[in-house]
């Protein structure tokens, strides 16, 4: 009745998505599992539960540990071999006055950077262009009374000259006083 001291390897288990497990002795490499299935990659499973579904595949010269467990996929190969390029703005070399600048530039008023732009226009004929609001209704009632272009345009000059046209606008010229809809407080706070 003597003590036994026996020493067992190891191995590598590699388990399939199917719950399968293969067993490989040391040395062992991935090359050796990919070997047999070719459109299959090979996962660390250490890494597959810290990071999930963003572990990356093992390489083919990766040397398989003994004792640990490392998952065999079928990972969708994509499309576009390229490598993921970098992009490239331009003017990587920007001075910290010019970066400065851009910066102060961003954060302007709208109303700084562009110009308002004028409701009236002078022609170069010393004509004028004016952007008018009127009624629809209004304008083709004095297009149709008039005998021409021109004479249409001179009776809508009148009419806003006049100030009928105003009249008719939506909006109204004099806007009645805002109610707040808080009690009026009193002039004495009790204590």
């Amino acid at each position: 009745m003597g003590n036994h001291i026996g020493l067992r390897r190891k191995a590598a288990k590699v388990m399939k998505i199917d719950g399968t497990t293969i067993r490989f002795k040391p040395p062992a490499r991935a090359d050796d599992v990919l070997r047999q299935h070719p459109t299959h990659s090979l996962l660390d499973a250490d890494e597959v539960r810290q990071v999930g579904i963003r572990a990356r595949p093992l390489h083919p010269d990766h040397p398989l540990k003994p004792g640990k467990l490392y998952f065999l996929v079928e990972l969708p190969r994509l499309t576009d071999d390229r490598a993921p390029r970098r992009a490239w703005s331009g003017s990587l070399h920007v001075s910290a006055k010019d970066r400065l600048e851009n910066l102060m530039l961003s954060r302007r008023a709208v109303s700084d950077i562009t110009p308002g732009k004028p409701s009236m226009e002078v022609m170069a004929e010393g004509s004028v262009r004016l952007k008018l609001r009127l009624p629809k209704s209004q304008v083709t009632e004095l297009v149709q009374r008039s005998a021409s272009p021109a004479d249409a345009a001179e009776k809508i000059m009148e009419l806003c000259i006049s100030g009928d046209g105003a009249a008719h606008s939506p909006m109204p010229r004099h806007r009645s006083e805002k109610r707040t809809r808080f009690l009026p407080m009193p002039e004495e706070i009790i204590a």
